[in-house]
């Protein structure tokens, strides 16, 4: 039990460090929508979603899941509202992963530099900080619609083939509930995972 606590404290965390930095770049670059609806905060509330932030982890803990996720209610921004739409989209998306980036360094720095040692208190839950920030970096850098890597890809083109994209974004959950079925999550996230705790960490996960 203590394990499932410490996992949704340390996702519930982060996700809410993903989302306010998606509203922090936002209202730098001109939408404030996110500070309107008092979503610039770090208080977990505002940001809580029931079934992304505590049920979809709760039950890939339950199973057994390699890899755990979730998600907090997304920020509101209105792309409209940006100095440079298309090009600001792209940095507001790419600031949620870029955060958990980020923390999984944070993370891990006490463990690369020998501070954080196996046995010690504290060293597996930072393990465990470090490998479930960049789940959450990675797996929401993937082009599928509405992850945050569908934008940043669809502001790579036409604003027709771009709305063509972004349209599919009604489907986003039948789409990842799909692709995690047959695997394919799974198997873009491992790999990446491996190559990225070796760096931050010095020794690989998985």
């Amino acid at each position: 039990m203590s394990g499932i606590i410490i996992t949704l404290i340390i996702l519930l965390f982060s996700v809410v460090i993903h989302e306010l930095c998606h509203g922090v770049v936002a209202d730098k670059l001109g939408d404030h929508t996110a500070r309107l609806a008092g979503r610039l905060t770090i208080n977990p509330l505002p940001h809580l979603d029931l079934f992304g932030s505590i049920l979809l982890p709760l039950f890939l803990f339950l199973v057994q899941s390699p890899i755990i996720f979730g998600a907090a209610k997304p920020v509101p921004v209105n792309f409209f509202n940006l100095r440079n739409p298309k090009r600001d989209m792209a940095l507001v998306s790419l600031a949620g992963p870029g955060a958990n980036f980020f923390l999984a360094l944070a993370f891990a720095i006490p463990v690369r530099l020998g501070i954080m040692e196996p046995g010690v208190a504290g060293y597996n839950i930072l393990l465990q900080a470090v490998v479930l920030n960049l789940v959450l970096g990675i797996f929401n850098l993937l082009p599928i619609p509405p992850l945050d890597g569908s934008k940043i890809f669809a502001s790579l083109f036409s604003d027709e083939v771009m709305y063509r994209i972004l349209s599919f974004e009604r489907f986003g959950f039948i789409l990842i509930i799909l692709f995690l079925y047959m695997g394919l999550i799974g198997a873009v996230l491992i790999p990446v995972i491996r190559v990225l705790s070796k760096l931050f960490l010095g020794f690989s996960i998985f």
